[in-house]
Order: C-alpha cells, then structure tokens, then sequence
C-alpha cells in the first residue's frame, strides 16, 4: 500500500493530498485506522497516476530554459528573445531584447524583469479601464510573484496579480481583472457577484475555461 502521512482533524470526510510526490490523507479524528487503509487502497490507482503525473511534470520543468531565437508568449502571442548590444533589456514590436552573451539563467531573469515591466504597465491600465465600467476604483494595484494565484483583492480594496498573468491572452487577462474588481463589490463567490461578472463579461465561462488551459500550459514552464 502507498505510503502516506496522516493528518486527523474535526473533519467530516477523509481526502487525499499530493504535493511534491508525498501522500498526505486527511482524516475525521474518530475514523478507524482500518478504514482509512481501505480507503487509501480503493485508491491506489489515482494515487499511482497522480504521482506519475507529477514526476512527468516535474521532469519537464526541469528541462525548461530559454536561450537567443526562443519564443515566449507576452499577451498570448509569441515574439523572439533577441540580442541587442547595450546594456538595456526591453520589449518592443519584435520582441523581448537583451545584452548578448546572458547566461541561460540570466535570459530567464530578464525575461522575468521584462514581464515585470509589462504586467505593471498593462495591468494596471485594464483595471482602471475596467474600473469605470463596473463603477468601483482600487485604493491599489500591486503585482506580485505568486505562482497559481493569478489574481487577489484584499478588504483594504488592493488589487493583485501575479506578473505570471501577463503571458496569458487578452481574454484570460481581462476575464481576471474582472474577477477581481468584481470582489470590491462583492468579497466572495455569492450570486450577486457572479452577476457582476457576468453584467461586463457575459462569456465568462469561455474565459475562465481557456484560463485552465493556460495554466496547463504554463505549469511545464519553470520561471522560478
């Protein structure tokens, strides 16, 4: 049987967890250890494909790097990492430039500078575009490092996102900036705020659908 670590709390039901290759199962604090095995073996085969998963992902992520003439997405399309002489890193209409003769490691940190720039830059202009339509205003716009969370509002009414956003198209971009001007009316996932969401963006669904494509795709891709 799997090995795993055994979590027990006030819970009602018994759950499994996978996180970097470990086994973690959370279970009710008066559930018998002997159904908690026979749960964990109903389950073995999700468990094996999972962790298989895992380390097929991981593995790929290993083996991304980035180097002059790649491509890379800015707003769902892809432009060049390209040299240029100098000691400037950017983006123009060709594409990302950078000094010639950077590391692989340090064209990656460019790049992740250059996305900095452009995910500041756009982001903050769709919000406040947005804004006006849904009638709120953020006290402020912070871009952030965060890895899946693309997005956040706090009570203090600061709007967040994760620069990783900026690869993404327009229409994931967008369906997450009003996302997340939405939670400045409404600070969870009633109805109420679903209707806010679908007041500006009537094909929501679509977005967010196309947003767990774009996740997908960006979780082979190691910027850390």
């Amino acid at each position: 049987m799997t090995n795993f670590t055994l979590n027990r709390s006030k819970r009602k039901t018994v759950a499994i967890h996978i996180s970097d290759g470990l086994v973690e199962v959370r279970a009710p604090n008066k559930m018998p250890l002997f159904e908690i095995n026979r749960f964990v073996l109903s389950k073995e085969k999700w468990i094996s494909d999972k962790l298989a998963g895992l380390s097929e992902l991981t593995e790929k992520r290993s083996r991304f790097t980035l180097t002059y003439g790649d491509r890379i997405s800015y707003r769902g399309k892809p432009y060049p990492i390209t040299q240029r002489y100098g000691n400037r890193i950017g983006f123009d209409e060709t594409g990302f430039y950078m000094p010639p003769n950077l590391t692989a490691e340090q064209i990656k940190h460019a790049c992740v500078q250059i996305y900095r720039m452009l995910a500041r830059r756009d982001l903050t202009k769709k919000t406040l575009d947005y804004a006006k339509s849904i009638r709120v205003m953020p006290d402020a716009i912070k871009i952030n490092s965060a890895k899946t969370r693309w997005g956040s509002c706090s009570a203090k009414k600061s709007v967040n996102y994760s620069w990783r956003l900026i690869l993404a198209d327009d229409d994931v971009i967008d369906y997450i900036v009003v996302h997340e001007l939405a939670h400045l009316v409404e600070l969870n996932h009633s109805e109420s705020f679903w209707a806010i969401v679908e007041g500006i963006m009537p094909d929501y669904k679509a977005r967010k659908a196309r947003l767990r494509e774009f996740q997908k795709k960006l979780s082979v891709e190691s910027w850390d």
